[in-house]
């Protein structure tokens, strides 16, 4: 019997977000057959201008990746994002949610947007987490590419009274529009309804709000269980969780239509397109008053690509062959 190939992701330690991510990924690999081993960097320090920061943290990638294959020589390589891929030593997988040539405009992405570019080319596989993840590049530099989500599920039983009206996520408030949020709760909100709003401390005692500040996964996910709709107003949007995880778990999103590959924006738009506006103070009320029939069984049914088992048959059946591909 051969041996397990060994498969080495890699992430940058930015987020947790990415780290999550990165962890499904490899443990994907490994019930492929597999043996794989996941890597990250250590938060680089900051500096002044995207440029710099993406420089630093491909530079941090690229000394871990060396450090790592001389003690563990790995048949192949996963960079987790394009920037993890800037200064790779050497070819692997890309797992991507964005693109520089879409958030790193301008100057701000002068010399990001010509590496990925031959990056992307150079891949043996390029993975995206979104169907139109590449849309931003042309055609005729648009590498071939399968589509890898962020697995999303149930966090668990539905809660006996969804008891919160609405439900923000506002790990950061800019990016994340905070005040677009209570701006439009401010118009939309009716006698006692609430808005909780976790992931960031309180912004002034707006009526009708609560805050929670930054809470665990588990104590997330049961808030999200008992909220009724969830509401979110990105700047940009690259993939999304949150809003995947709240349809997940059975609330109703009214959102935006903010640019970005932003998978759930798509879904939403399917459920229902009253509840995605620029307006949200009447989409919030839509949602609340008059929700369509059987919202939550077709949103778990356009979930199902999402799935852990549908990322795992992906992975097993279509990345890992062409991965190791000689």
């Amino acid at each position: 019997m051969s041996p397990a190939p060994k498969v080495l992701v890699v992430t940058l330690g930015t987020t947790p977000g990415w780290s999550a991510s990165a962890r499904e990924l490899t443990d994907a690999f490994a019930r492929a057959g597999a043996e794989a081993r996941l890597v990250g960097t250590a938060p680089g320090r900051s500096v002044r201008t995207f440029m710099l920061t993406d420089y630093g943290q491909a530079r941090a990638v690229r000394r871990t990746v060396l450090r790592t294959l001389a003690g563990w020589p790995a048949d192949a390589l996963v960079y987790c994002s394009i920037t993890a891929a800037l200064l790779w030593p050497r070819p692997g997988a890309i797992w991507l949610d964005s693109l520089a040539a879409e958030n790193r405009p301008g100057r701000h992405g002068v010399w990001q947007r010509v590496l990925e570019r031959r990056r992307l080319a150079g891949a043996p596989v390029v993975m995206t987490m979104a169907d139109d993840s590449l849309q931003p590049l042309s055609s005729r530099r648009r590498p071939p590419a399968i589509t890898v989500p962020v697995p999303v599920a149930p966090s668990g039983p539905p809660a006996s009274q969804r008891d919160i009206d609405v439900l923000a996520y506002a790990g950061d408030p800019v990016k994340r529009r905070l005040e677009l949020i209570l701006e439009a709760w401010s118009r939309a909100r009716r006698s006692a309804e609430t808005l909780v709003v976790t992931g960031t401390g309180p912004v002034g005692a707006p009526p009708g709000v609560r805050f929670t500040g930054r809470l665990d996964p588990d104590a997330y996910r049961a808030l999200v269980r008992r909220a009724r709709v969830f509401v979110a107003a990105p700047r940009r949007e690259d993939f999304g969780i949150a809003p995947l995880e709240a349809l997940a778990d059975g609330c109703l999103l009214v959102t935006t239509p903010s640019p970005g590959p932003y998978p759930a924006l798509r879904l939403a738009r399917e459920l229902d397109p009253r509840l995605v506006s620029e307006d949200l103070a009447p989409a919030l009320r839509i949602a609340l008053d008059d929700p369509r029939p059987g919202y939550g069984d077709r949103a778990a049914r356009l979930l199902q690509p999402f799935s852990r088992a549908a990322v795992e048959r992906t992975v097993a059946e279509r990345v890992l062959p062409r991965l190791l591909a000689r």
